[in-house]
């Protein structure tokens, strides 16, 4: 921060003196100065970001807040008192629970498997970890992991270890107990038991080693085998004492095995080698004659009418389109074996190219680098762009990731003067096009001088806008 701010003015109240020092572009500007005294403790620190490293100076409340509530978190008993006086906004952080709140404020609209959190924390060889765990009724695995209180969104070796301890403690648990035997000598994978699983990781390191593109990756390779002994230790423990949990969480798991065997089978059913190669495929999608993915462009489009229109106007030679029909499976509250079961979603990934799940999906076969989502501006356009975006989100994110995802956004209105049509986006456009259109043979004067067109303009609007507030 010093480094990047035109002005750091630092404030320290200690021994009952206030001491200040001013920097700029991390020089020191000044000596370490008592300017009073004082009976408090604390540290202020104001500063202005340099405009010429900036190109905007701009904060964003959410950016900081969502920051600041994830510290609160991570450090039990801290209170971070945000105050925003630019938005007029105050906001207090603070949770005597730690990352059990982290997880219990993650899972707050879910439906929980079972209510008690459970917390595992240990200290080994200077490496101090806890973890905070909650199974719900959803399918996403969602894990948090954080190294020194830095997110390490991209995981590593602290979050290897808990799942490997996690796989087999559980596995353990449930063969000791006889809870196998429906499953014809199947385990449970790590995925059948993350299934609906919220975690929250937290590690204490001396000397962290980062590695990725962005280092939020963690790197030491001592940390994985003392996170796995004490997640292996604590959470046997916690299974032993409270048998109940334990058997909730591994029926749950059994449950995610049955579908992910079922899912199995029901795969098969969208390994092609061609999207044509689909039954009743043929006839409803065009396909577009290049086959470089990089040039080709898949249009989804709301039902066979609108498809035919779209086969009309588009560009045979890169662009391909499927219409959908009907508003497909959502996704977020289905398992895969009836994702798989549902004939529109089928066709979507046979379209693709791209084979679905963790273990088959493969970027490399998509056969489309720009694939658009065509819906109408309606309720339901809207609804079925979101199940589609679901869709994608969560079983091919990867083609978010790469940019290859598009929405278009067709306009709401066409209005005809004259012999001209012109197509407007919103209600917006519409309003200004008829003020535009009523202003066009339209003198207003005010005091013997003509009022220019869009001063009488910005007026007319500023009444429309009183008056819509009004009603």
């Amino acid at each position: 921060v010093n480094a990047l701010s035109k002005e750091l003015r630092c404030e320290v109240k200690q021994g009952g003196k206030v001491y200040e020092q001013v920097f700029e572009r991390g020089k020191t500007m000044s000596t370490l100065n008592v300017i009073g005294k004082t009976d408090k403790n604390g540290t202020t620190v104001t500063f202005k970001p340099d405009a010429e490293i900036f190109e905007t100076l701009d904060y964003n409340h959410d950016t900081i807040a969502n920051r600041l509530r994830e510290l609160a978190f991570l450090m039990k008993g801290l209170r971070f008192i945000f105050t925003d006086e630019k938005n007029n906004k105050d906001e207090n952080f603070y949770f005597e629970g730690g990352i059990k709140s982290y997880v219990e404020y993650i899972n707050r609209t879910k439906t929980k498997v079972h209510e008690d959190i459970i917390y595992l924390n240990g200290e080994k060889s200077d490496v101090e970890v806890e973890i905070a765990i909650q199974w719900n009724d959803s399918y996403a695995d969602t894990l948090l992991s954080y190294a020194n209180n830095i997110n390490t969104h991209e995981g590593g070796t602290h979050v290897s270890g808990y799942r490997t301890a996690l796989t087999r403690v559980v596995n353990a648990f449930g063969k000791e107990n006889d809870m196998f035997k429906g499953m014809g000598g199947e385990q449970l994978t790590g995925d059948d038991i993350r299934e609906g699983c919220t975690t929250v990781i937290s590690a204490k390191i001396a000397n962290p080693q980062f590695e990725g593109q962005t280092k939020t990756k963690l790197g030491n390779s001592e940390v994985e085998g003392l996170v796995q002994s004490i997640v292996s230790e604590k959470l046997r423990i916690y299974f032993e004492q409270r048998p109940q949990i334990a058997k909730k969480i591994i029926q749950k798991s059994i449950d995610a095995a049955a579908a992910r065997i079922a899912a199995r089978k029901a795969r098969d059913l969208t390994r092609r080698k061609s999207a044509l190669d689909l039954g009743g495929l043929p006839g409803k999608m065009a396909d577009c004659q290049e086959k470089d993915p990089a040039l080709c462009e898949l249009f989804l489009v709301e039902g066979d009418s609108a498809g035919g229109s779209a086969k009309q106007g588009r560009e045979r030679k890169h662009q391909a389109i499927l219409p959908l029909k009907g508003k497909i499976l959502n996704v977020e509250k289905a398992r895969f074996d009836k994702v798989l079961g549902f004939e529109e979603i089928r066709t979507l990934i046979t379209a693709l190219g791209t084979s679905i799940g963790r273990e088959h999906f493969d970027i490399a076969k998509l056969r489309y680098h720009k694939i658009v989502i065509m819906t109408d501006a309606d309720v339901d356009g809207a609804h079925i762009r979101t199940l589609l975006l679901t869709f994608f989100f969560r079983q091919m994110p990867e083609i978010i990731n790469r940019g290859y995802l598009y929405i278009a956004q067709p306009p709401l209105y066409k209005v005809r003067k004259g012999g001209k049509e012109q197509y407007l986006k919103n209600d917006n456009e519409l309003q200004s096009y008829l003020m535009r259109t009523a202003l066009e043979a339209v003198t207003v004067s005010a005091a013997g001088k003509p009022i220019p067109a869009s001063q009488l303009n910005a007026s007319l609007r500023a009444c429309y806008s009183y008056d819509g507030n009004v009603k």
